[in-house]
């Protein structure tokens, strides 16, 4: 982990929503940015937010709780909240912490588009 590294969060823009693409580790020290990215987009009320984890090698408890919250905000709002693109390590992780029966798990970012 080298903590001084920001982590960068790319966002697109869909026909009905909002794709972000955290790249590195959402840990601890980065996982305060893609919160503000979540919230950010969230404020545009998207039909659908999808996050593709391609370029996420690890995540820990805190990148996982800032997922939840996002997936707490946007039920409430009816948004479609869909995960793709894990690496296998952050399966894993979502696997341990039964998060794929919660969260909408895709292989692809085409496939989160149809979801």
């Amino acid at each position: 982990m080298s903590g001084a590294t920001q982590l960068v969060v790319e966002t697109e823009t869909l026909p009905d929503g909002v794709l972000l693409r955290p790249k590195g580790d959402v840990d601890m020290a980065r996982s305060p940015a893609l919160r503000t990215k979540l919230t950010e987009s969230l404020k545009s009320k998207p039909a659908r937010l999808v996050i593709d984890l391609c370029d996420v090698p690890y995540m820990d408890s805190s990148g996982l709780a800032t997922l939840i919250e996002a997936l707490q905000t946007t039920r409430k709002s009816e948004i479609k909240f869909i995960v793709c693109n894990l690496s296998p390590r952050v399966r894993s992780i979502l696997e341990i912490a039964r998060l794929t029966t919660v969260f909408t798990v895709v292989d692809s970012c085409d496939l989160a588009l149809k979801a």
